[in-house]
C-alpha cells in the first residue's frame, strides 16, 4: 500500500536586495563623483543598509542593472568586473543567510542579519567599509519623496498638492509618526476607522484611501515595502453616485439674458468667464492660465494644467463673442481674462445664480458610515466653476454630438468618465421625445 508524503512547507521571507548609489549633496547640489555604492536589504518592513566599500562616478553606474557599467573603473583603478563580482557575491551571501533563517522558521532581526553577513564576508562592524544603518522605514520620509518626485514629474497643480496635504493631516490624526510597518491590512482598517470617526462623507474617505494607496504603490515600485496588503484593501463603504450639476439650454439662456443690477456690475466678468467655460469645456484652472498666444484664428490650443494634455478646441459663436469682448484689454501676464481665485469665483457665482433665479432643486444623496443622507438645495446654492465643464458636456451630448468628438475637446481618455454625462443626455432625449405626444 503506497503512502503519500507531503513536501514540508518552509517559511518564505519576502525581501528585496538593492544596490544603489548613496544620495549625497554639497552646497545643495547632488554629488556625482566618487559616490559610495550601498547595498540595501528590505524585509518584513525593515531596512538594513551597508556600504560595500566601493565608490564609483554616477555616470559609470547603471541604475537599471544595479551594477557598474562594463569597461569602467573608479579612482582606485578597480575595474567594473572586480566590483560587480563582489556585489554579486554580497547578493548571494544575503540570500544564503535568509535561506538559513527560513529553514529555522525565524525572521532575523536587523542585528542578526548584520552579524551573519559580516561573519560570512569576514568583516567586523568596526571596519569603516561597512558602516551600516538600520531603521524601520519612516512613512513620512517616503511620503515626502513621493510628493517631491511626482509633483515635479507631473507638474502638479496646487489643488493636487492640497489633496496630499489633507491626506497628511488625516494620517497624523491616526499616527503622528507612522512607519511602513504600520500599513498592514489591520493598519489600513484602523486608518479607515479613524477617518469614519472624523464625520467625513464615505466618498471623501474613499478618495483618501485612494491617495494613500497611490503612495504605497509608488513605494512598492521603489522596493521600499514588502507588504502588499494595500493592493486588495478596499473598505466596505456605501456610496451613492454623485449628482451631476449642470445648466440645461434654458438655464444657460436665463443666465445669459439676466440683467445684472448696477450695483453688482462686478458679476458681469464672473458671468462671462463662467459662460466661456460652458461653451469651451475648459476647466477654471485652464481659463486662469489662458493667454493670447493660446488663441488661434478659429480655435484654442492649450496644454491643460490638471492632466498636461494638449488639446484643441474650436471656437463657436458664443465663445468667440466672449473672447472678442476682452480681446483688446491688457491683463497681467498677457492673460485673456481678468481672473480671480477659484474660491472667490465660486462665491460670486452663487450670488449671480441666485440673482438670475436658478432655483431648480438639486437632489443629493451621500453616506456617512451607514447613515444615508439626502438633501434638496436650489441650484444656485451648489453651483461651482467646474459645473461649466459639466454644462458643456451634457449640452454637447444632448445636441447629438458623438461622445468621441466631445472627448477630444474635454481631454477625457475613456468612456468610463463620460458615462454619467451620457446617461444624462439619454434622459434629456427621452424627455424631448415625449413632446411629440402634445401634437
Amino acid at each position: 500500500m503506497g503512502v503519500n508524503f507531503q513536501a514540508p512547507r518552509f517559511m518564505n521571507i519576502k525581501r528585496n536586495v538593492i544596490f544603489a548609489l548613496e544620495s549625497r549633496k554639497k552646497n545643495g547640489k547632488p554629488i556625482v563623483d566618487n559616490v559610495p555604492i550601498r547595498m540595501r536589504v528590505i524585509y518584513n518592513n525593515k531596512r538594513v543598509e551597508f556600504t560595500t566599500g566601493y565608490r564609483i562616478d554616477v555616470s559609470k553606474w547603471d541604475s537599471d542593472k544595479q551594477r557598474v557599467r562594463n569597461g569602467c573603473t573608479n579612482r582606485l583603478k578597480q575595474s567594473s568586473s572586480e566590483i560587480n563580482s563582489d556585489l554579486s557575491d554580497y547578493f548571494s551571501e544575503i540570500q544564503k543567510i535568509f535561506k538559513e533563517f527560513e529553514l529555522r522558521e525565524e525572521i532575523p532581526s536587523p542585528t542578526q542579519l548584520r552579524e551573519a553577513f559580516n561573519l560570512a564576508i569576514k568583516k567586523t562592524e568596526s571596519e569603516e567599509n561597512f558602516n551600516q544603518e538600520e531603521q524601520l522605514l519612516s512613512f513620512w520620509k517616503i511620503f515626502n519623496e513621493f510628493v517631491s518626485e511626482n509633483s515635479k514629474r507631473n507638474n502638479w497643480a496646487n489643488g493636487t498638492l492640497q489633496k496630499f496635504n489633507a491626506l497628511k493631516k488625516h494620517i497624523e490624526r491616526w499616527k503622528s509618526n507612522p512607519t511602513m510597518d504600520d500599513f498592514t491590512e489591520k493598519g489600513l482598517s484602523d486608518f479607515a476607522d479613524t477617518l469614519l470617526k472624523q464625520d467625513l462623507k464615505n466618498s471623501t474617505i474613499d478618495k483618501q484611501i485612494g491617495l494613500l494607496k497611490w503612495v504605497l504603490r509608488w513605494s512598492a515600485s521603489k522596493n521600499l515595502t514588502s507588504d502588499n496588503a494595500f493592493i486588495n484593501f478596499k473598505p466596505k463603504l456605501k456610496t451613492a453616485r454623485k449628482t451631476v450639476v449642470f445648466l440645461d439650454a434654458q438655464e444657460l439662456k436665463q443666465l445669459t439674458d439676466f440683467e445684472i443690477p448696477e450695483d453688482k456690475k462686478y458679476l458681469e466678468k464672473v458671468r462671462d468667464i463662467f459662460l466661456f467655460c460652458c461653451y469651451t469645456s475648459l476647466r477654471y484652472s485652464d481659463v486662469c492660465n489662458l493667454c493670447h498666444s493660446n488663441i488661434k484664428d478659429s480655435y484654442i490650443e492649450i496644454v491643460t494644467v490638471k492632466t498636461n494634455d494638449r488639446i484643441v478646441i474650436e471656437f463657436n459663436d458664443k465663445s468667440k463673442a466672449i473672447y472678442y469682448k476682452y480681446k483688446d484689454f491688457h491683463f497681467e501676464g498677457k492673460k485673456v481674462f481678468p481672473v480671480i481665485s477659484n474660491q472667490k469665483m465660486n462665491d460670486y457665482l452663487k450670488d449671480l445664480a441666485e440673482l438670475a433665479g436658478l432655483n431648480n432643486p438639486v437632489h443629493q444623496t451621500y453616506y456617512k458610515g451607514s447613515e444615508r443622507i439626502e438633501t434638496i438645495l436650489p441650484k444656485y446654492a451648489v453651483i461651482s466653476t467646474h459645473d461649466a465643464r459639466r454644462t458643456f458636456i451634457c449640452n454637447a451630448l444632448s445636441l447629438g454630438i458623438p461622445a468621441n468628438v466631445v472627448m477630444k475637446w474635454t481631454g477625457h481618455s475613456d468612456y468610463k468618465a463620460m458615462k454619467p454625462y451620457i446617461d444624462i443626455a439619454d434622459d434629456i432625449k427621452a424627455s424631448a421625445m415625449s413632446k411629440f405626444n402634445q401634437l
